[in-house]
């Protein structure tokens, strides 16, 4: 695609002014002591590190994984490119005999939603998780021979987060042992459905269960909605892409309609509730729960993915904080050159609190999806026995079913809020870290953060999905006031704010580290029993009380990672995995993520009397600003440590080698398709383009 005038000569002869950034960087990581490749080794594992490397390997050699258009090209292009590299990756992935792991570290090198993104998730897993042997041979061997494509049609036009109120229904026709698939209005249209708009054959429709009149809540059914020969949506289903997004516009999102489709029975995933096509009884899983186990999947995953997430936009903006100069430091001896951006105590109080925030979040996800793998092991010694039909029909359960998922279900609530809002948060911090350079798609940051912002609302609201976590810390509060035995942490903490909640609290916050954990568990215990006296005694309503919930679920959430985060250092195999340095610095970066944490939400921490107003100021005034100092000279080896490679991170400002004006110079005048046109100006000519170099970038298989 040769620009209409290209790059002379004498242009691409020219270099930065000043001190170059390949020079800073090096010496940035001369300052340093930190074995980049035994930290790496420490986040990753060796095993997760070739693995990257030799499939890098693979995906650079692919032309059709080339990025150079990427930041350049519309919304049509842009998909099919990616439906190219889909099909792509997909034939790799055959070729390679590739695992699971395999597919996840691709596609986080590609990093793009794919348009085969839903089918390789929540499709496959639910087919997998919820359907019975027979429906695994009819459906899943399908599936996962992609021959049916398919995707995951809970979210509707008019609802999201409230499952039980989807509006899409399948009624039970007993005459012919089939379900009638129906949406009976426009926001019962499934909408925001990835994968649905132009890519799949096959959907996982969640609708409203219906035997004889009597509705029996939302259940998983497999429909399909196109030919498989055609491709063209069935009769009676509409289908179509919802439009251009925020970002995510690689991903076909889509809108589906049913008018009365017939489905068989083999339709509906049987693993934990059926319906007898001879009786036409239900029968009820063990727990209301298990039907919503992609889902606690789902935000169990995106906990674990959370702190890669941050990772990425916090390596670019350290990098580039440690290139880019501006002005002089008024105390400075040598005032004959500008300062580093990264010297600035404002820029490290945004970065180096988030690099901090990137291990914590890292350390949570392990654990949380250590406890996801636990329960599914319970849950499906579970499966196929009949529950009670005791439930409340409101958002507050007081009489529950079981508590089979309990704890997992209001953790991965917790976290997945706490965890992708930081993430989100993060990122934008970072780009604005980067100065007016960040708002270039160049940068890497902006379009990352356009990709994953939707992770705040999808799986759940960040901020709805605090209430699941309020009603099981009210609910297990009830069981501590009874005198019940602590069965976990949660039942222990809150029994150990009551035993000692007379005496008060008396934790070293800046002198030991298991007290920081322990001040994070008793402002969590406070807030709980706080929330339940406005809730049991003072007889407020739900609504009135949202805020506090929110609040709670965040205090729990923000104990649970700092829990991680302290575990995951005092683990018997850390020391033999990182050298006394490298593990003494981690322990810093615990301190400023919990101390910053703890000055940011001060007052529920005084309030609760888990610290004094003294040591509120001393963390803010002398504990972590010596951290920011004391960690300030390993922040470029610290964020090499993560490990990502300059193509994955398709980054001018976060460049390893710290070429970061030449890699933006080059882009844009040598890789700008619009630099390729030669423009008609003037408004009395009706010509718009006078030449027409540009070649449209096409991905071929």
């Amino acid at each position: 695609m040769p620009p209409a005038a290209p790059t002379p000569e004498w242009v691409k002869k020219l270099k930065p002014s000043g001190i170059q950034g390949s020079e800073l960087l090096a010496a940035e990581r001369a300052k340093s002591n930190v074995d980049v490749d035994a930290l790496s080794r420490f986040i990753h594992t060796q095993e997760g590190l070739d693995r990257k490397a030799r499939i890098l390997k693979l995906l650079e050699h692919e032309k059709v994984f080339d990025k150079s258009q990427n930041y350049f090209a519309g919304r049509v292009d842009r998909f099919e490119t990616a439906l190219a590299r889909a099909k792509k990756l997909r034939q790799i992935a055959v070729h390679h005999n590739w695992t699971q792991e395999d597919k996840i570290v691709a596609n986080d090198l590609i990093s793009e939603p794919g348009p085969y993104g839903l089918h390789e998730s929540m499709f496959l897993i639910t087919l997998r998780d919820q359907g019975t042997p027979e429906q695994h041979e009819k459906f899943l061997k399908k599936a996962e021979a992609y021959e049916y494509i398919g995707c995951y049609a809970q979210t509707e036009l008019g609802h999201g987060s409230n499952v039980r109120g989807l509006e899409t229904t399948a009624t039970w026709n007993a005459d012919d042992k089939t379900f009638i698939i129906n949406s009976p209005s426009l926001t019962a249209s499934k909408w925001w459905i990835g994968s649905l708009g132009r890519t799949a054959n096959h959907a996982v429709v969640m609708a409203q269960l219906i035997i004889n009149g009597r509705p029996y809540g939302p259940h998983p059914f497999v429909v399909q909605i196109r030919d498989m020969k055609t491709h063209k949506p069935l009769e009676n289903i509409h289908i179509g892409d919802i439009g251009p997004k925020f970002g995510y516009n690689t991903m076909d999102n889509g809108f589906l309609l049913f008018n009365k489709v017939k489905v068989p029975h083999v339709s509906m995933l049987a693993r934990f509730s059926r319906v007898d096509p001879e009786t036409s009884r239900y029968l009820r899983p063990a727990s209301p729960s298990l039907i919503y186990g992609t889902l606690t999947w789902v935000r169990s995953t995106i906990v674990m993915q959370a702190g890669a997430v941050l990772a990425r936009g916090v390596t670019i903006a350290t990098r580039y904080a440690a290139v880019r100069r501006q002005f002089q430091d008024r105390d400075a001896k040598d005032q004959s050159s500008e300062t580093q951006v990264l010297n600035y105590t404002t820029v490290q109080i945004r970065l180096l609190t988030l690099l901090a925030t990137t291990f914590a979040l890292h350390f949570t996800g392990r654990g949380m999806m250590k406890l996801y793998e636990a329960n599914q092991k319970k849950m499906s010694a579970d499966a196929g026995k009949v529950g009670s039909a005791k439930r409340g029909a409101g958002p507050e359960e007081t009489h529950s079913g079981s508590d089979l998922l309990a704890d997992l279900h209001a953790t991965s609530c917790g976290l997945k809020s706490l965890a992708s809002s930081t993430a989100v948060d993060g990122l934008e911090v970072c780009r604005r870290a980067c100065g007016g350079h960040g708002y270039s798609s160049f940068s890497g940051i902006g379009p990352w953060y356009a990709d994953y912002l939707p992770t705040a609302t999808w799986e759940g609201d960040n901020y709805m999905l605090t209430q699941q976590v309020a009603r099981y810390l009210l609910k297990t509060a009830r069981s501590v006031l009874k005198g019940n035995e602590p069965t976990n942490d949660t039942m222990a903490i809150l029994r150990n704010f009551l035993d000692k909640s007379d005496m008060g609290a008396a934790f070293d916050i800046l002198g030991k580290d298991e007290d920081l954990v322990a001040a994070f568990a008793w402002r969590s215990a406070f807030l709980t029993f706080e929330a339940l006296k406005h809730r049991d005694e003072q007889k407020r309503s739900w609504n009135s009380l949202l805020v506090d919930f929110y609040r709670l679920s965040r205090a729990h959430s923000q104990y649970m990672v700092v829990k991680n985060f302290y575990e995951a250092l005092n683990q018997p195999d850390v020391t033999g995995s990182l050298d006394p340095d490298t593990l003494n610095l981690m322990h810093k970066l615990f301190r400023l993520y919990a101390l910053h944490t703890l000055e940011s939400e001060a007052s529920e921490f005084y309030t609760s009397s888990a610290v004094t107003v003294r040591q509120i100021m001393l963390a803010r005034t002398t504990a972590v600003m010596k951290l920011l100092e004391e960690i300030r000279p390993h922040a470029v080896r610290l964020v090499d440590a993560w490990a990502f490679p300059d193509w994955q991170m398709d980054s001018s400002l976060g460049r390893y080698d710290g070429k970061v004006y030449e890699d933006m110079f080059y882009r844009a005048s040598e890789q700008n398709p619009l630099n390729g046109i030669v423009v008609d100006p003037y408004p009395s000519s009706e010509v718009l383009f006078k030449e027409n170099h540009s070649q449209e970038f096409k991905s071929k298989l």
